[in-house]
């Protein structure tokens, strides 16, 4: 699915667009709310990005890239579904642990090294429809009507990474 994806999240609600709309590391910011923070990956793999995902990559459909799945989570809840993805071009210098960081954060890990250039901030909010929320609410007894995401492209010299985080429900009980 191709998604329409936006410079503002319009209609996202002043307590979520806080959360949207911080520039730093979202790991960062949870763990300042949080005293018992986790990232639990869910998998990492060569797979096929998402139709909407293609172009900013470089990746042509059908070619395979790196997809990193997560959850940020506060102790037993998960806040954030974190999708990243980079196609195997760019699998080098900062970027070539990336299928290594099992349970370790991708922004704590890379993102805060001199030269990587993160590029506007993007939103969506997915619902349904959208390959990223029916990943991102597997685990949700009551998936909401849809969820809120935003994504961004980092780049190092000529490689890159699109990382998407979904905000889940649970991440407003942070506050």
């Amino acid at each position: 699915m191709k998604g329409n994806w936006h410079r503002k999240p319009a209609g996202a609600g002043y307590e979520l667009g806080k959360w949207l709309l911080s520039r730093g590391s979202l790991t960062s910011l949870i763990r300042s709310k949080c005293d018992d923070f986790s990232v639990r990956e869910v998998s990492s793999r060569f797979d096929r990005a998402n139709l909407d995902e293609l172009e900013r990559v470089g990746l042509r459909q059908g070619e395979s890239a790196l997809v990193r799945e997560v959850y940020l989570c506060c102790g037993e809840r998960r806040v954030v579904f974190a999708h990243s993805v980079a196609a195997r071009s760019s699998l080098l210098g900062n970027w070539g642990a990336l299928s290594r960081l099992g349970g370790h954060s991708l922004g704590s890990t890379f993102l805060s090294k001199p030269g990587i250039v993160r590029e506007e901030m993007e939103f969506l909010a997915i619902s349904r429809g959208h390959p990223l929320y029916r990943k991102s609410c597997r685990l949700l007894r009551h998936p909401p009507q849809k969820l809120w995401a935003r994504r961004s492209l980092f780049r190092d010299e000529n490689r890159s990474i699109l990382v998407t985080e979904v905000f889940l429900p649970l991440i407003l009980e942070l506050e």
